[in-house]
């Protein structure tokens, strides 16, 4: 290869990295930044853990788990085993016009994960997070305040906020 060829290639490449350098803290591949994470495949299908609202939100959320989160729950087993992963669904919601105060979801807004993998994710409880919309992770400084929410406020319940109802 030539001295001219090889300096196009190295133009090439350092052009390309220069077009790949705003999306620094972004994950491109379908991976939360920080943490890896991604959104499981027939998470739908998993069974329901919980219910939420976010009322600053205008928000009602879904909260199913994999078969190692439903086992954990079932037994009570604290803190969760590896393997856990727990999944929050979120839509915005609209009252039903008529119905005195009753609403129902509308658009979905964001997919939430946790995976517990204790010796992968140790300086944030044994957990790992990813926030996703339209499917995509949201960026670094977003997934830098996963962490320290669980922390503040469900420290007692392993960082996790969802309590299992029978």
């Amino acid at each position: 290869m030539n001295e001219l060829a090889k300096m196009a290639i190295a133009a090439a490449v350092a052009a390309g990295a220069l077009v790949l350098l705003p999306l620094a803290g972004f994950a491109d591949d379908g991976a939360s930044p920080i943490f890896g994470v991604r959104i499981p495949q027939g998470y739908r299908d998993w069974r329901l853990i919980g219910v939420g609202r976010e009322d600053g939100l205008g928000e009602l959320r879904g909260i199913v788990g994999n078969a190692i989160a439903v086992d954990a729950y079932e037994t009570s087993k604290q803190p969760f085993p590896d393997g856990t992963t727990l999944v929050k669904l979120a839509w915005k919601h609209v009252m039903i016009p008529g119905l005195d105060g009753a609403f129902t979801s509308d658009a979905p807004t964001t997919v939430q994960v946790m995976v517990k993998d204790a010796a992968k994710y140790a300086s944030t409880g044994g957990w790992g997070f990813g926030r996703f919309i339209d499917g995509k992770p949201v960026d670094e400084a977003q997934h830098m305040t996963c962490f320290g929410c669980h922390e503040a406020h469900a420290s007692a319940h392993d960082f996790v906020f969802t309590r299992y109802g029978r």
